[in-house]
C-alpha cells in the first residue's frame, strides 16, 4: 500500500477522532473505558494504527475503533494485571514473550502442547492472552512482533480453534499494525484442514504472514540463540514464574561515574592509548609535526573544525528523534543506529534531559552485556541538565537487531549522596510504581539514521541537513594547542 504524506495523514487522523466523538462517543460513552477515549485522542501513533489497518478509509477505521474499544472495556484491559488472574495460569508457560526474530521482533510464544480445552477457563486464558499483548503495546507502543506456534508434542485434545481465533482477532482488530508474522512449528498433518480455516479467519492480505516450518525451515525466521534445543537452538531458557518472563537486560561493561565533560566521553582504552602517544610525543615531540610538513595555517584550519563540531554538536542533539518521559526526555527515541553489520560505527549517544525540579538517578542495562560498553551506566542527572551516555561496541563483536537497551530512572525527592554506594541504596528503596522505564533497540541498516552516532577519532559532518541528522567521526586527531604551539615553533 502507497505511503500517506505525513500532512494528509495528520488530516485522516484530525477527522478520524472528531467523527468518533461526534458519531459514536454522544451515543456509546458508557460502553468505553475513558482511558482509551483519552489515548485516542492524545496517541497519534495509535489512531494511525487503525488507519493503516483499514487502508486510511475513516468509515472502517471508526468501525474497528469501536469494536476495539467496546471489546477493551468488557475485557478490563486497562486493569488487567497479575492479581487480576489466576496464578496458575501463568505457572503453566503457555503463553509468554521471550527473545527476537533475526528482524529484532519480539517473540509471542504460544507452546500448545501445555493448553488443554476447558469452556470453564477459556475466558481466563483470553485475557491472559490479552495481559500479555497489552504489556508489550505499553512497553513498545508500535513496535510489532511475532508469534511462534509451538505445535510439538500436541495432540487434538490441545488444540482449540476458539482461542486461535481470538488470537487471529486480536491482531486484526484489537492491536492492529503488531503482527509480523505466525511462525506455525512441526504441525501435525491432522490440523491441515484446521489451518485451512485459519488462514480463511486471516484474510487474504494477511494469509502470507502464516510460515509452516519445521527444524530446518523455522532457523529461516529466528536464529538458533533464540530457540529451544528440540527446534535445534541453543537457547538454555527455561519458563518459570514468578516473575514475569521479560527480556534480560543486564549491567553493560564498563561501568562509570557520571561525564562531567566533553573530554571524558572516551572510553578507558582510548585514554590508555592516548598516554602511550603521549609519552611517545614527550620523547620526541616533532615527529609528529615534521614527517608530513603540515603548516601551522592546516593545523589552525582543524582546530576551528574542531571547534565549530562542538559546537555543532549541542546544536545536533536537539534535532534529534526523542521520547518525552515524566522525568527524563531521551534521543534517540527508539532505536540506537550503529551503521551496517560490515561498516557499522563502534559508538552512539544517548542523550538524557532531566524535566524535574529534582535529581533523577538512571541506569542504564542492556540484554548483551558483554557487547557493549555504557558510561555512565548508573548515574544521575540535575534538575534542568543534559547529558551523554556513551554506548559503544567491544572489539570483536558485530551489532544485532535483537540487541536491547533499558533505560530506568527515579526521581530522588530527598537529598542523599550520588555515589555508588548511595545510588546503590536509593534503587533498592525506590518503590517500583516511581520507576520510568524507556527500551530502546538496534537499528541495523545502511540507510541514514535518526540518532547521533560516533566513530573513534575525528568529525565530519554532512553537508545535506535534514530532519534527523547523522554525524560521524572520520578519522583524523584533534590537534591541541599545546601541539600547534610546538607545530608553529618548529616551523619558525
Amino acid at each position: 500500500m502507497a505511503q500517506v504524506p505525513s500532512q494528509e495523514k495528520s488530516k485522516l487522523v484530525s477527522e478520524t477522532r472528531r467523527r468518533f466523538e461526534a458519531e459514536y462517543l454522544a451515543d456509546k460513552s458508557d460502553k468505553y473505558d475513558s482511558r482509551d477515549v483519552e489515548k485516542l485522542q492524545q496517541d497519534d501513533t495509535w489512531v494511525e494504527s487503525f488507519l493503516c489497518w483499514r487502508h486510511d478509509v475513516v468509515d472502517e477505521t471508526l468501525k474497528m475503533i469501536d469494536e476495539s474499544f467496546q471489546w477493551r472495556k468488557e475485557f478490563a484491559v486497562n486493569d488487567l494485571n497479575e492479581s487480576t488472574l489466576p496464578k496458575w495460569l501463568f505457572e503453566v508457560g503457555a503463553v509468554y514473550l521471550h527473545g527476537y526474530d533475526k528482524e529484532g521482533n519480539k517473540l509471542f510464544w504460544f507452546r500448545v502442547k501445555f493448553h488443554t480445552k476447558d469452556n470453564k477457563t477459556i475466558l481466563d486464558k483470553k485475557k491472559l492472552v490479552a495481559f500479555w499483548l497489552e504489556r508489550y503495546a505499553k512497553r513498545e507502543n508500535g513496535k510489532p512482533l511475532t508469534v511462534m506456534f509451538d505445535m510439538s508434542e500436541t495432540g487434538l485434545s490441545n488444540i482449540d480453534m476458539d482461542i486461535v481465533r481470538f488470537i487471529i482477532n486480536c491482531f486484526k482488530v484489537y492491536y492492529p499494525k503488531y503482527l509480523t508474522k505466525i511462525v506455525v512449528f512441526d504441525m501435525p498433518w491432522i490440523m491441515n484442514a484446521a489451518f485451512k480455516i485459519v488462514k480463511g479467519w486471516l484474510g487474504p492480505e494477511a494469509v502470507n504472514m502464516l510460515k509452516f516450518t519445521g527444524k530446518n525451515e523455522v532457523q529461516e525466521h529466528v536464529s538458533i540463540e533464540y530457540l529451544p534445543p528440540h527446534m535445534g537452538g541453543t537457547d538454555p531458557f527455561k519458563y518459570s514464574y514468578p516473575p514475569l518472563v521479560d527480556d534480560d537486560f543486564q549491567t553493560p561493561l564498563c561501568e562509570n561515574g557520571p561525564i562531567t565533560s566533553e573530554d571524558e566521553t572516551e572510553s578507558k582504552e582510548d585514554i590508555e592509548t592516548d598516554n602511550k602517544e603521549t609519552g611517545e610525543a614527550n620523547s620526541s615531540e616533532e615527529q609528529l609535526v615534521m614527517p608530513r610538513k603540515i603548516s601551522s595555517i592546516e593545523q589552525i584550519s582543524k582546530i576551528e573544525e574542531s571547534d565549530k563540531v562542538d559546537s555543532k554538536i549541542k546544536t545536533l542533539k536537539k534535532s534529534l528523534s526523542m521520547f518525552k518521559g515524566v522525568l527524563l526526555h531521551i534521543s534517540p527515541a527508539e532505536e540506537l543506529y550503529f551503521g551496517s553489520k560490515e561498516i557499522g560505527e563502534k559508538k552512539c549517544l544517548i542523550v538524557l534531559t532531566n524535566v524535574t525540579k529534582n535529581v533523577v538517578a538512571f541506569k542504564v542495562r542492556t540484554t548483551a552485556p558483554d557487547k557493549y560498553r555504557v558510561k555512565p551506566s548508573n548515574s544521575c542527572c540535575d534538575p534542568g541538565a543534559s547529558l551523554d551516555v556513551v554506548v559503544s561496541l567491544h572489539g570483536g563483536f558485530t551489532i544485532s537487531p535483537q540487541d536491547r537497551f533499558l533505560i530506568m530512572a527515579a526521581e530522588m525527592e530527598q537529598p542523599c549522596g550520588t555515589g555508588p554506594a548511595d545510588l546503590a541504596q536509593f534503587w533498592k528503596d525506590a518503590p517500583r510504581n516511581k520507576i520510568m522505564e524507556h527500551r530502546l533497540r538496534c537499528h541495523v541498516d545502511s540507510s541514514k539514521p535518526s540518532s547521533l552516532t560516533l566513530k573513534e577519532n575525528s568529525f565530519n559532518i554532512p553537508s545535506k541537513s535534514s530532519e534527523d541528522i547523522h554525524l560521524q567521526i572520520q578519522p583524523f586527531r584533534f590537534v591541541t594547542q599545546k601541539k600547534l604551539n610546538l607545530a608553529i615553533f618548529t616551523i619558525k
